[in-house]
């Protein structure tokens, strides 16, 4: 537990830096409010969750902590960031055409591409399993199809700047000197998520549960802080387009770059598919239902910021029952039971 605090606290005091960067280095290249928030701190901020997926896989061999990470911090980001910032700001938290209709489909496009790369793991390069689990090799050359839809992506943000132009001053940044506190965030960030990844593998062992159950809550909710601490205060700035596009722009990142990066990295992984096409539809409904409630009236509520935690809560009370076999649900869960 110990580990798990220290390293939550390290991923946030570098994600302090790594977000004040972000923000300079935005204004100093003149980059829209939707392009900073969806690209620019979005990736600056994700960048806890494709630690994840590198030091869980590469050091502790645990790809599917790596996952659950990415599934439980999306779901995070989805959920309780939007609640609380929804809570926290001046006014209600006002959403626009572009983030329901471009960022929000955008995203459910990266859910269902993400599912499809699993399903061809599964289809393609089956893997036998003792546990009768759906089990899957997931190559790179899978891994290059969610990479090559966050480039259409990153291209179709690009278009937002062809034509903006911005009147800051920004003569008082030194972009050298922010690209060096972005390093610096960087790396302490990693060594974060070290802890964090350490600490949800010996909760498992000590416990006698499945790293999965603490990759899809404490790391989740652990390298998600930087998520939070951006969404929270640009929402509490008046900044609620910023806020928003900042969680969607983190969540296409999650989905489609860290696990690829991951795979590209390890060389190939096993996707157990009993434990992540389950996984992958609670992410479809939690982001349907955000997306209907950005549509109404475009804004979120401050009831409906607090159903978003409700919900949530309910979720993680139910996956802590399926790992502790108190209700069984989902088939083969926990894994490797």
């Amino acid at each position: 537990m110990a580990v798990a605090v220290v390293g939550t606290a390290v991923v946030w005091i570098g994600s302090g830096l790594l977000e004040a960067a972000s923000e300079r280095l935005s204004l100093y290249y003149r980059l829209p409010e939707i392009v900073q928030g969806a690209i620019v701190v979005a990736v600056g901020s994700s960048f806890p969750e494709l630690a994840t997926v590198v030091v869980s896989t590469l050091v502790h061999g645990e790809f599917e902590l790596g996952v659950a990470a990415i599934v439980g911090s999306a779901l995070f980001n989805i959920m309780v960031i939007p609640a609380l910032s929804g809570l926290v700001a001046r006014e209600q938290l006002a959403t626009n055409r572009d983030l329901v209709y471009k960022e929000a489909q955008f995203y459910m496009i990266a859910v269902a591409t993400l599912l499809l790369t699993f399903s061809f793991a599964v289809i393609y390069n089956p893997v036998e399993s003792t546990g009768g689990e759906l089990q899957g090799q997931l190559t790179r050359g899978f891994a290059f199809l969610p990479l090559v839809l966050y480039v259409i992506y990153v291209f179709v943000q690009y278009q937002e700047t062809m034509d903006y132009e911005s009147d800051a001053d920004v003569s008082h940044i030194r972009p050298g000197r922010e690209w060096g506190k972005l390093a610096a965030g960087l790396a302490l960030i990693l060594v974060g998520v070290e802890g964090l990844v350490r600490a949800a593998v010996n909760f498992g062992d000590i416990l006698g549960t499945p790293s999965f159950l603490w990759g899809i809550t404490i790391v989740a909710a652990g390298t998600s802080v930087p998520d939070a601490f951006v969404s929270v205060r640009a929402a509490r700035n008046g900044k609620a387009i910023t806020s928003i596009a900042n969680v969607l722009g983190s969540n296409i990142f999650d989905l489609l770059c860290c696990i690829p990066i991951g795979v590209l990295i390890a060389g190939t992984a096993v996707i157990n598919y009993s434990v992540a096409a389950p996984m992958m539809a609670i992410l479809t409904l939690a982001t349907v239902i955000l997306f209907l409630m950005m549509r109404t009236h475009m804004i979120v509520s401050r009831a409906e910021s607090w159903s978003l935690l409700v919900i949530y809560g309910a979720f993680v009370a139910w996956i802590t029952m399926e790992s502790f076999n108190v209700t069984n649900l989902l088939v083969n869960f926990p894994p490797g039971s």
